[in-house]
């Protein structure tokens, strides 16, 4: 079994300039085939709030939904370097809990991590939490958790004054003591700079190819949600319709009586179902 993952093994990936894999899980089956493909990192996403609990937006998952899902993931990894997605009332919501909450992913969930969305307090929070000895992930462009302030889901940074904030933040991550930055919705010659300004590992999604590694929704790339594609979204495989077969194939079956049949049923003895009858 491959020894899991740290924090400094993935920010060596960038020196030696191997991409990072990263992808998010929400339960044990996924996140157990996702560690056995060698996945780099595992995050816990917020985006459980739309595409398994089919909310509307991200900000409506608490902590305790995402405890208790981070919690099967971890039974599942072995390998990877596991990240719990701090959701909004975690610490943009209460920031003064945030040490606590942060904790919590940890000491609860088993992570080895949490991930930040950028905010106005996000430096001080970062800094308190990498203080109180918790890797912190940073994510800054495109921030779902305040994308009404952005101006809703859009690219961020296509301007050289939004762009030069986007840097900033970035940057003011990284002093902060973030071991990586996630880059959301970018111009990809800005994800670029970015990638070359840091000293650590920037990840991708939806940032062009020049970022350190890439990370995607899982349900997203296998098809396994449709309420909406973002552009960066590469569809991998098409397991909604593999269900959808299989499931209606099931379905025919029972109706007809052709399931189960002989090889999916348990015998019993002859001479012990006549016992049985005649009592």
């Amino acid at each position: 079994m491959n020894e899991r993952l740290t924090v400094r093994q993935i920010q060596e990936k960038k020196r030696r300039k191997e991409k990072i894999v990263v992808l998010t899980a929400y339960d044990y089956p996924l996140a157990s085939l996702l560690d056995r493909c060698a996945v780099d990192i595992i995050l816990v996403g917020d985006s459980l709030a739309n595409v398994v609990l089919g909310l509307d937006s991200t900000t409506q998952v608490g902590m305790t939904e995402m405890l208790h899902h981070a919690k099967a993931v971890r039974r599942a990894v072995r390998r990877a370097l596991l990240v719990g997605d701090m959701p909004f009332e975690a610490y943009q919501k209460s920031p003064e809990k945030s040490v606590e909450n942060a904790r919590r992913f940890v000491e609860e969930a088993g992570c080895d991590a949490v991930k930040l969305e950028w905010f106005a307090r996000c430096p001080q929070v970062a800094r308190d939490i990498i203080r109180a000895g918790i890797p912190v992930m940073g994510h800054v462009g495109l921030t779902p958790q305040t994308a009404e302030q952005l101006g809703g889901f859009k690219t961020q940074g296509k301007d050289a004054g939004s762009a030069r904030k986007i840097l900033q933040n970035a940057l003011t991550l990284q002093k902060q003591g973030c071991f990586s930055v996630v880059l959301e919705c970018i111009p990809t010659p800005l994800a670029a700079m970015i990638t070359q300004r840091l000293s650590v590992p920037t990840i991708g999604i939806g940032a062009g190819a020049g970022c350190d590694g890439q990370v995607l929704v899982t349900y997203d790339l296998l098809g396994l949600f449709d309420r909406f594609t973002p552009k960066f979204v590469k569809r991998y495989a098409r397991l909604d319709k593999a269900i959808l077969d299989g499931v209606g194939r099931f379905c025919a079956d029972v109706r007809k009586g052709k399931f189960p049949d002989e090889q999916h049923s348990y015998a019993m003895a002859p001479e012990e179902f006549k016992k049985l009858k005649g009592k």
